[in-house]
């Protein structure tokens, strides 16, 4: 089985948790982080239209790509740390949602965390990221609450003359 787990940002850890419980022994576990090009993008075009082309050894873009690439690494080894078990850590850079659905080819299951309104149940309760995750994913889904999930009672209501 191939388990891939999407290391996030802030939701990583119930992900983790989720694939340590859910994950038979012997499982092959990805430990998935994507970084998104954007950021460096605008700091790289930033300094070529404002700053001129002149000079690239002080291009801001590269020094972003370098620390997004020192974080990664880091947050993949304190997700190595918790799963206590033999895995592989795996950084890609792009388009997250679509870096995402790439990585699951292949996949037996994805393991990804609630990243929109936690405050209440509901579809805001996913992000744009997510949402395409969910909608396109090459294998089934295990997607967790990264803290406990809200009570019933935040759900919408029903709609109007719903029976």
């Amino acid at each position: 089985m191939a388990v891939v787990v999407w290391v996030v940002e802030g939701t990583w850890p119930a992900c983790v948790d989720a694939a340590r419980a859910h994950a038979p022994e012997g499982a092959e576990v990805v430990l998935l982080h994507v970084t998104g090009h954007d950021v460096a993008d605008a700091a790289h075009g930033a300094f070529a239209g404002l700053l001129g082309r002149g000079h690239p050894e002080r291009d801001p873009g590269t020094r972003v790509e370098h620390l997004a690439a020192a974080s990664a690494e880091s947050l993949l080894q304190a997700a190595a740390e918790r799963l206590g078990r033999p895995c592989t850590r795996v950084e890609r850079t792009g388009r997250v949602e679509r870096e995402v659905v790439a990585a699951t080819e292949g996949a037996d299951l994805l393991v990804l965390a609630r990243d929109g309104d936690r405050a209440r149940l509901g579809p805001h309760s996913l992000g744009p990221a997510s949402r395409f995750v969910v909608d396109h994913a090459a294998c089934p889904l295990l997607l967790v609450w990264p803290e406990p999930a809200p009570g019933l009672t935040t759900m919408p209501p029903p709609p109007p003359n719903h029976r």
